[in-house]
């Protein structure tokens, strides 16, 4: 319980400092176009930094499965309510390149700067652990910051199969969150980020992120780099490609209708095209 409280009141911490990192940003730099590239930055460290502590509470704190998923689910809320029109992942960017929405050194810049926060997250985290605030983070220095296991735990084909519908599953739930009343929308994608974790996390981690993955699943031993690669990159990123496809082409070829929501068509109210 003492390892939980730590860590909750870690998570609390770092959501707080990003935000005020944020605010700070905005306040200092209100009109400036590249504050979005800062933004991204800023909140993907934070997705980064909180995945980290909630991997370690259930790889080192053995936390119940129940209280795992509820603490994914609120921390999920949280990150919607505080991204301030970051994306935090790559595959969303290419989805958004894809569609017009985004130019290519914008996307560019973009994922940039999601991989940049990925790797100071993967750094600091551990200094903080060093810290010894929990007897969690004790014993997690003592492993000198290491995963002792490999996160992949199927067969690789399996496991990017894992990824990939993770993937789709997540885009598709996006494209079509416009359907939801507003006020229930950041839940109904913490939902299903829960669902999927659920579903998925014990054989891949369920991250269907490849800047997340790069930043808390890379580092561990039991693959090569090129098999993380083709797990955690390719697998999202084909996974994010059928699912604008089917829901892009697809249908509406079949329907005649387009089904581009309003704040991903480049020609809607809601978003313009980035420079």
């Amino acid at each position: 319980m003492a390892d939980l409280t730590v860590s909750l009141s870690l998570l609390v911490g770092i959501v707080v400092f990003s935000e005020v990192a944020r605010r700070t940003a905005l306040y200092l730099f209100p009109n400036r176009t590249w504050i979005i590239y800062v933004l991204e930055f800023i909140s993907t460290f934070q997705l980064c930094a909180c995945t980290h502590e909630l991997k370690l509470l259930a790889e080192v704190g053995r936390v119940e499965p129940q209280i795992g998923l509820t603490l994914t689910y609120f921390i999920s809320v949280v990150h919607g309510l505080s991204f301030h029109g970051a994306i935090c992942n790559p595959t969303g960017v290419l989805e958004e390149l894809c569609r017009g929405t985004l130019t290519r050194r914008c996307a560019l810049t973009r994922i940039s700067c999601q991989l940049i926060a990925a790797v100071v997250a993967r750094l600091v985290m551990p200094l903080v652990w060093s810290l010894t605030l929990s007897d969690m983070h004790a014993q997690h220095t003592l492993m000198a910051f290491k995963c002792t296991n490999s996160p992949i735990n199927a067969p690789l084909l399996q496991a990017t199969a894992v990824e990939l519908s993770c993937a789709f599953v997540m885009h598709t739930a996006l494209s079509n969150v416009d359907k939801v009343e507003e006020k229930y929308r950041i839940h109904a994608i913490a939902a299903v980020i829960t669902t999927l974790v659920y579903a998925g996390g014990h054989l891949t981690g369920a991250v269907f992120n490849p800047a997340l993955a790069f930043s808390i699943q890379f580092p561990c031993p039991g693959n090569t780099f090129a098999e993380y690669s083709f797990v955690y990159w390719m697998g999202p990123i084909l996974g994010m490609t059928g699912s604008l496809l089917i829901f892009d082409k697809v249908i509406p070829a079949i329907s005649g209708k387009s089904t581009i929501p309003k704040h991903l068509n480049p020609n809607g109210l809601k978003k313009k095209k980035m420079t």
